[in-house]
């Protein structure tokens, strides 16, 4: 199957969870998440807005926020195809922008370098064991992340993964995926290879 039609499968399935299911599983992959070593010792933690049926994210930064940690949150340009990070410290800094993202106003914002994150949230809607991912189509994460030396997370619910996902040789794979039902080692499972 091609990218498109993995992609249009899952958010199928996604779709189809109840809303109290929803709740309930992303509060469990967001308080895994609290407890991974790169969350406790990272001081600035990237992050997209979710919106549903993606894993919840909001109680996430809020979690952040109590612990100190610098939030940083994508804003896409899409006549570059390039995507830069900002740090906000409430959700009053977000604007809602096209395809009803929510992204950070630069006016009100501060820019983050990529070299002072420690830990990325990557977005995606499959993922497979060794990290590998489909994402959204619109390959900002692809462009940003090749230079990116921190540690690469991902949230997914159970229906999210797959026995394997197509990639190329450029694809930068995740280091770790965190489920409602427990933690995945994409680094082990890709032979010990960072990337």
């Amino acid at each position: 199957m091609d990218k498109k039609t993995i992609r249009q499968a899952v958010r199928a399935q996604l779709e189809a969870i109840s809303y109290a299911d929803y709740r309930t599983r992303s509060h469990a992959i967001g308080k895994q998440l609290m407890q991974q070593p790169s969350i406790q010792e990272g001081k600035t933690i990237a992050v997209t807005i979710s919106s549903k049926p993606e894993v919840d994210t909001i109680a996430i930064i809020e979690a952040l926020w109590q612990q100190g940690k610098t939030v940083a949150v994508p804003k896409c340009h899409p006549k570059t195809r390039e995507m830069t990070f900002y740090a906000i410290e409430g959700f009053y800094q977000l604007e809602t922008v096209y395809m009803d993202l929510r992204e950070p106003m630069p006016a009100m914002t501060e820019l983050v370098e990529r070299e002072t994150i420690d830990t990325i949230i990557v977005p995606g809607i499959v993922f497979d064991k060794k990290g590998y991912r489909i994402g959204y189509g619109g390959g900002y994460y692809d462009r940003y992340l090749p230079d990116f030396r921190g540690t690469l997370l991902a949230l997914a619910f159970s229906e999210q993964l797959a026995e394997q996902v197509p990639f190329e040789s450029h694809d930068i794979p995740v280091h770790i995926i965190l489920t409602e039902t427990g933690y995945i080692d994409c680094v082990a499972n890709r032979g010990g290879q960072v990337r």
